[in-house]
């Protein structure tokens, strides 16, 4: 009886290693599970962008892009940064529209004071200053690159795009930056599989000649699109390597990387985090 229970015990403990072996492999790998990556809220938060005269043109997923403007350059050439203050800080006007309920205006809220704790950056509401971000619900979710001059929309639709990493994701195209996988140095860090791509889609996956600041690439990044973006098979479209299992694009939050680059591109003299802190890589554009 003694040894059936211990033969037992070794085949129940095996197979469940295996079934564990097994979970851990492929955690991150189905489709299922990008359900609430970035890019899937924005892909279906953008479903119908574009149906709308008033809509702006759209690249790279989330990108509003100026009129006439079509090809993303590095904004750093145009002047995009925002203005640092003689305290160090750099502030940056913000209006949120009323079409917003409370909750919603307190999980936006929420993400414009994220930057504050580990960042010089400092939104606040906007009194009479000439450049300010407004946040309104638009069609889908969307930004300009870096400081546009004037009111700067930012469209975050209540049906889809109110979500703390969201926000984030969003006011980081305000600050300058652009997504993690279209950086200039992408090509040794993530394979492209534009067969499976959306017709019509590939624009989203151009690389940019970026400024990445001296940081490494970033799975983690809240910039990281998931593995399954603009699928139109089911299929992956971004495959990481040499380790095609490295989990992507399931931030929930900006990563220590996205605030070191904050910090790199505004040259904040922040207490919170120091280049010794393990970075990332990102592009700004």
């Amino acid at each position: 009886m003694m040894l059936l229970t211990v033969v037992l015990c070794g085949l129940l403990c095996s197979t469940s290693q295996t079934l564990f072996k097994k979970t851990d492999e492929n955690t991150g790998n189905n489709i299922e599970d990008d359900d609430f990556s970035v890019s899937t809220l924005l892909e279906k938060a953008n479903a119908n962008l574009g149906k709308n005269l008033n809509d702006p043109l759209v690249m790279f997923g989330d990108i509003a892009v100026p009129t006439g403007l079509q090809n993303a350059d590095p904004c750093t050439s145009r002047g995009c940064l925002w203005n640092k203050n003689q305290d160090g800080n750099v502030y940056i006007p913000y209006r949120i529209s009323n079409q917003f309920s409370q909750r919603e205006k307190n999980i936006i809220v929420s993400g414009l004071e994220s930057f504050h704790s580990s960042t010089c950056i400092r939104f606040r509401p906007h009194q009479r200053e000439r450049d300010f971000v407004n946040i309104q619900s638009q069609t889908g979710c969307w930004s300009f690159v870096g400081r546009r001059g004037g009111e700067q929309v930012v469209s975050l639709s209540r049906t889809g795009c109110v979500f703390h990493q969201i926000v984030q994701h969003e006011l980081l195209h305000a600050l300058g930056f652009n997504h993690e996988q279209t950086r200039s140095d992408r090509d040794t860090h993530v394979r492209i599989l534009l067969e499976n791509v959306i017709p019509g889609q590939e624009h989203n996956f151009r690389k940019i000649n970026t400024n990445n600041l001296g940081t490494p690439y970033d799975y983690n990044s809240v910039m990281h699109y998931g593995r399954f973006a603009f699928s139109r098979n089911r299929e992956p479209t971004i495959v990481p390597i040499p380790n095609p299992n490295v989990e992507i694009g399931r931030a929930t939050q900006m990563s220590s990387a996205d605030i070191l680059r904050v910090n790199r591109l505004y040259r904040c003299n922040s207490n919170h985090l120091t280049d010794k802190q393990s970075p990332s890589g990102n592009e700004l554009i």
